[in-house]
């Protein structure tokens, strides 16, 4: 099975970075020493803290081979390559919301670093893959599931 190639930011790629190594160095130590705890209370058979210090440890091994994997696919946006004629992975695009008609900004990234709160989209969602190669005054229509959305692009920068 080929892998998918994982778009990032460089600030992306970073933090990917920083959570790999907390999860490999401090997180790995703290449940260690929860385990040693737990086995201190003898009888594993009905040890409750012996059990959840091992799911937790079996989860934080899934999510470094997770982030692991990331990082191996990872392909860096450099940005230098990002221009503002066209949207991009990487732009901050501001769009007129034509049926509510209300400004929105939004920067697109990769699937990995999408945070709503911050209005990072990604590329891979229905308002990201239809504003890909738009141009700024470009009408755009996105198929979401309340139906046909309609987007003017006003600006379109890095």
């Amino acid at each position: 099975m080929e892998e998918k190639e994982v778009l990032l930011t460089q600030e992306g790629y970073d933090n990917l970075e920083k959570e790999l190594n907390y999860l490999r160095t401090e997180k790995r130590a703290e449940i260690a020493e929860r385990i040693k705890v737990a086995l201190g209370f003898g009888d594993l058979s009905e040890n409750s803290e012996y059990d959840e210090a091992k799911t937790a440890q079996a989860e934080n091994e899934v999510k470094i081979a997770e982030l692991e994997n990331k990082i191996r696919h990872a392909k860096i946006i450099d940005e230098k390559d990002i221009d503002t004629e066209t949207v991009q992975v990487g732009n901050i695009v501001k769009v007129l919301d034509m049926e509510f008609d209300e400004k929105v900004e939004y920067t697109i990234v990769g699937s990995t670093e999408v945070n709503l709160a911050e209005n990072k989209i990604s590329n891979e969602s229905p308002l990201g893959s239809a504003l890909l190669g738009a141009k700024k005054n470009h009408v755009i229509e996105v198929n979401a599931p309340a139906g046909i959305m309609k987007y003017k692009i006003l600006s379109i920068k890095k």
